[in-house]
């Protein structure tokens, strides 16, 4: 077995034992040519009118929803060129994004994905994941739970084991999304994008570095694991506590993306949940977008003021802000348009 592919089936279920490589602008390029014509192509633009210095990449039109599609996409297609995807399928914990990306990606390659999630899952979860053909397993009553199923049922059946974010192949997946926004926007200085485990801030960081473009890692104030481990040097626990943490709730940033973020081209900052929430009420509003709080996490670092929060353009700099998912509560955005 090839040591791309080997090395990333042994990293599916993470420990710190495990070797961690940083991510490499390769594995990003080899992930391009791999998911090419099997996901939706970012469109990207500007955020007002006449604004040159501003883009929006509208990743929430993605399949599934969010940016997870080109993660799951590559993970899938590796396994199946290197003869190492098994008839015992792919296994996920998550009810989120990612497993909604697997179940996607899985239904492609004909095998099937068993996606463990808490037994408190939200029925319309539980359907979405169906409606892709998942067989969904409910185990206890919390993701830890879930999770430690699935590690389970990975290594009594066979079946690969898949993560959110904490996988090479994922995180080089999430990184194409930089490789089509440059080929659109080839000027850029700056790509701003949200932080949860660190999948797509990684893919996005390595793609980034290679074309000479800064990164913006947004996080919010207490959802900090990345922020956090940069203070520490080192992964660390954090506590979980935002109106994004759907999406952004990891209590640990993966290594590959401390890795990633340690190079004087990353930046990261923090936003608080007001801003948050006012970031997707403007992205509705003024622009008829809706997205999940984490796309919105990525805006708010353009507008929040405070030493160690947001981030400030210099004059003329050209930025790109991803909005990386749109599995949201629409009815959650009636009533915020303020001008009707």
């Amino acid at each position: 077995m090839p040591a791309s592919v080997r090395y990333s089936v042994r990293y599916a279920v993470s420990n710190e034992e495990q070797p961690v490589r940083e991510l490499s602008y390769d594995d990003i390029k080899q992930a391009t040519d791999r998911i090419a014509g099997h996901v939706r192509p970012v469109a990207v633009a500007p955020a007002d009118p006449g604004a040159a210095q501003l883009w929006l990449a509208l990743e929430h039109l993605q399949h599934t929803g969010s940016f997870k599609a080109r993660g799951a996409q590559n993970f899938l297609r590796a396994h199946r060129e290197e003869g190492t995807l098994p008839d015992a399928g792919v296994t996920i914990a998550s009810g989120g994004n990612a497993g909604l990306a697997c179940a996607w990606a899985a239904r492609q390659q004909n095998v099937t994905a068993t996606v463990f999630l808490p037994e408190t899952a939200p029925p319309v979860k539980v359907a979405r994941l169906r409606s892709y053909g998942a067989e969904v397993r409910l185990t206890g009553a919390s993701y830890a739970e879930a999770l430690a199923a699935c590690q389970d049922f990975a290594a009594t059946t066979g079946a690969l084991a898949s993560h959110a974010y904490d996988n090479p192949l994922i995180a080089a997946g999430a990184g194409t999304l930089l490789e089509e926004i440059h080929q659109r926007i080839p000027e850029l200085d700056t790509v701003v994008v949200a932080v949860g485990g660190g999948g797509l801030f990684a893919g996005v960081a390595t793609a980034a570095r290679h074309h000479g473009i800064r990164t913006v890692a947004v996080e919010p104030e207490n959802c900090r694991a990345l922020n956090a481990a940069l203070e520490a040097g080192r992964v660390v626990e954090v506590p979980v506590d935002s109106v994004a943490s759907d999406s952004l709730g990891a209590s640990r940033a993966s290594a590959l993306a401390l890795r990633a973020a340690q190079h004087d081209d990353v930046r990261s900052v923090l936003v608080p949940d007001r801003e948050i929430t006012r970031a997707r009420r403007t992205l509705w509003t003024d622009h008829r977008l809706a997205v999940e709080h984490a796309a919105a996490t990525a805006l708010a670092a353009l507008t929040v003021e405070g030493e160690g929060y947001g981030y400030r353009p210099e004059e003329g700099e050209r930025i790109c802000v991803v909005l990386c998912g749109a599995n949201t509560d629409v009815g959650s955005l009636a009533g915020t348009d303020e001008r009707e």
